[in-house]
């Protein structure tokens, strides 16, 4: 198997993989399986102009965890733009991506979910989590052109 394991919390190289590691293998009768929630019902959408919005989110979040919302009032532009940076984003190579790797200790930057150690298989995802300003994070990808994302 031609596969690279990174150092920083088992970083997996997609794009030097030939086939999918044991580790990260999820099959459809593991219990623990992130995607098994046991209910046939959709997630949540709560309208944020309901009146009971407030209440539906607590109760969405005390039930699935998860929630999705409409009439919101960020702009479609702005929801565009966004989308548009996590696909260059996630689309680096991973060696740049590392750059700016969560540490082992810390909350922010670039790396699996904080919720995989909770499962007994590896997730298969990519996360980066910004606290604060997404600057320091920006200029460690992105060295001479990180302004675009300030």
């Amino acid at each position: 198997m031609s596969m690279k394991l990174l150092k920083y919390e088992n970083h997996l190289d997609l794009n030097s993989m030939k086939e999918l590691p044991d580790s990260y293998a999820w099959s459809s009768v593991d219990d623990d399986s992130p995607t098994s929630c046991g209910s046939d019902e959709p997630v949540p959408v709560i309208n944020l102009e309901d009146p009971n919005a407030m209440m539906q989110v607590g109760h969405a979040c005390k039930t699935w965890g998860v929630f999705q919302v409409m009439n919101h009032g960020v702009p479609m532009m702005v929801l565009d733009e966004m989308e548009a940076c996590g696909r260059k984003l996630f689309s680096l190579p991973i060696q740049q991506k590392l750059q700016a790797a969560r540490p082992v200790d810390g909350v922010s930057g670039y790396g699996v979910a904080r919720i995989s150690s909770f499962f007994p298989k590896l997730m298969w995802s990519e996360g980066f989590t910004i606290i604060g300003s997404p600057y320091e994070h920006a200029q460690k990808l992105w060295p001479h052109g990180y302004t675009h994302f300030w």
